[in-house]
Order: structure tokens, then C-alpha cells, then sequence
């Protein structure tokens, strides 16, 4: 991806505030959730109201906050942070979760956790990809939010084949005793930030674990959600 300082990352054009890297036009731009469900994040006849597969089986979190669909541009952006040593990246994409954030609190959809968290990498993974994602988004979240971020809260304790190269059956087996809770988590609200969310495998076993620590609230926040 070609970067040029000052410039809008999408459409290169200047920007008048510089550490935005999305400008406005291009915020505005990017494809509008439909109406979905506020647990699940699943289209849904009602934007406030669960939807018929959360009333049969509710998921592990309480509520999902997203910008977008994964689709192009957001999809490109978030492919080369991952995937092309770009982690300049994350900021911009951070800022954009938090508009969404702050507009889904305006409309009492979510209140403000105590504390934030992120998807781990393991450490192996993490050494060749030269950072964690999911960290560099959280972080500049908690502090713009005011929340406190454990980098370390959730430890992921083994290896495993990428998430994205397996099916959904395979991704809840991938899943089984791969994490662990490493800080006292009893009656706070916590959220989880992730990149991309697609069957919801990894952060539905990350919030049973916190919820069967004793976390109040478990959110999810993330930059796309596949649909």
C-alpha cells in the first residue's frame, strides 16, 4: 500500500488533521451495517432488538460494536496491517472504531466497560508478524476512552492453525483450552477488541472465559464484521 505522510490512507488526498489518516469523505463513505442484530451482529429485522438466534441461544458477549462489512476498502486496510508490516495503520483504523463506539453509546446501545482487552496472538506468531494487530488497535482505544488496557489479561497458551484457514466446526475444536485469564476479572465490564470477527469462534471462548471468571459485561468490539 502506498503511504504518503499528511495523506488520507484510501483516497490520498491531504488531510486536515494529519493523525486522522482516514479523512472525513472517506469515513462517510464506508458501507452502513444494515439493520443487525446488537448481540450477534447478524442482519436482523430490528437494530435494537436480539434477533431470533439469540433468543434460541444467546452468544458468550453481550453486546458487538463494528464500522463495517469486510469489504473493500476497510478489507484492504485491515489485510495489510496483518499481513504487510504496516502497523502505521492502526491508528487510523482505531479512530474509526472509535466513532462507532462513541455513536453506539449516544444511541444507549452500549455504556463504557472498565477495561479493555485484545485478542492475544501467540507468541511465536507474534514474533514473525513483528507485532499483535489487535494491540495496536486497542491501545490508543483505551486511552482515547479512558478505560484501563491489560495487553497481557488473556494469554493464549498453545499454538494453532490460523483461524482463517479452517471451518466453523473447525474453529470451535481449534479453540478448545487455548486461552487463559491472567487477571482478576470478578464484577468488571470488559470489552474485547479484534480486527475482523467471522464465525465469533475466538471471542465467544474468550468472553465464556470471562464470564466464567466473573466479568459483569462482556462487549466486542472490532473493525468488520463478515456477514
Amino acid at each position: 500500500m502506498l503511504t504518503i505522510p499528511g495523506r488520507c490512507w484510501l483516497c490520498q488526498l491531504p488531510l486536515a488533521c494529519p493523525g486522522w489518516g482516514v479523512c472525513s469523505c472517506c469515513t462517510a463513505s464506508l458501507v452502513q451495517p444494515q439493520a443487525c442484530c446488537p448481540q450477534c451482529g447478524l442482519p436482523a429485522l430490528s437494530g435494537s432488538l436480539p434477533c431470533g438466534r439469540c433468543l434460541q441461544r444467546m452468544p458468550e458477549w453481550d453486546a458487538i460494536t463494528y464500522v463495517t462489512d469486510y469489504l473493500p476498502p476497510l478489507s484492504t486496510v485491515i489485510h495489510h496491517l496483518k499481513f504487510t508490516g504496516t502497523p502505521s495503520l492502526a491508528p487510523a483504523l482505531a479512530r474509526l472504531l472509535l466513532l462507532r463506539i462513541l455513536a453506539s453509546r449516544r444511541k444507549g446501545r452500549i455504556q463504557l466497560p472498565d477495561s479493555v482487552l485484545s485478542v492475544p496472538l501467540h507468541h511465536a506468531r507474534a514474533w514473525r508478524r513483528g507485532y499483535n494487530q489487535s494491540a495496536l488497535i486497542a491501545t490508543p482505544l483505551a486511552r482515547w476512552l479512558g478505560c484501563d488496557y491489560f495487553p497481557f489479561a488473556i494469554k493464549r497458551i498453545r499454538s494453532s492453525p490460523a483461524q482463517h484457514t479452517l471451518t466453523a466446526k473447525e474453529r470451535k475444536r481449534n479453540l478448545k483450552g487455548i486461552f487463559r485469564v491472567e487477571i482478576p476479572v470478578a464484577g468488571r465490564h470488559m470489552a474485547i477488541v479484534d480486527d475482523v470477527v467471522t464465525t465469533g469462534s475466538t471471542v465467544a471462548e474468550i468472553a465464556r472465559l470471562l464470564k466464567k471468571q466473573g466479568a459483569a459485561t462482556v462487549q466486542v468490539w472490532c473493525l468488520c464484521r463478515t456477514l
